[in-house]
């Protein structure tokens, strides 16, 4: 009994400054407030969540009949990956990742044999306007040079203060062309 008692002990404190240096660590990569933001986001991970079109330009076809399911599938010190469906519709993930202490945001959209499409890796970093809850990213130099009109696209991604909604926003020259909203109340079985 003695020996159990000072083996737990030993190993306690040692492994808990393990696991505070780690922490320290990946709270040194990003700011205060996207770091907050990602790992709000890796809390989720392993739940699907479903969602809606809330709105969308008129001048773009609308997805409101759509099914809207996102996964947070993977959840790693410097990535989290949400596939994003519509329907029947897998090409789409949405990609947070530490970059040279910045948070980025990307969209990887892939073909249904899993090559990439033409158009695929925009986004942009993180400002620093953002909060635990919201993040603002403004295209990217890639972004400009793969899809030049959208040059002036804004994504924000927010999380409801009472962590009972997620909602995706795009902006276009400062108009609203996108919005969805997941239900984060309701997880649902992943398919």
């Amino acid at each position: 009994m003695l020996a159990i008692a000072l083996l737990a002990a030993a190993c306690g404190p040692r492994q808990q400054a393990a696991e505070e240096a780690e922490v320290l660590t990946m709270e040194l990569l990003l700011d205060a407030n996207q770091q907050a933001f990602f790992n709000n986001l890796a809390s989720l991970c392993g739940q699907s969540f479903a969602g809606e079109e809330v709105y969308m330009i008129e001048s773009s076809e609308s997805w409101s009949h759509l099914d809207f399911v996102m996964h947070v599938t993977v959840c790693e010190n410097d990535r989290v990956y949400i596939p994003f469906h519509l329907s029947e519709d897998h090409s789409r993930t949405w990609m947070f990742l530490v970059e040279d202490g910045k948070l980025r945001f990307r969209h990887d959209h892939r073909h249904e044999d899993g090559t990439p499409d033409e158009v695929t890796m925009y986004g942009g970093y993180a400002t620093d306007q953002g909060t635990p809850l919201v993040q603002y990213f403004p295209a990217d130099e890639y972004t400009c040079e793969l899809i030049p009109y959208a040059c002036t696209n804004e994504w924000t991604v927010e999380i409801a203060e009472d962590f009972s909604k997620l909602t995706y926003r795009l902006t276009r020259g400062g108009v609203l062309r996108f919005e969805a909203a997941f239900d984060l109340t309701n997880p649902i079985n992943a398919e």
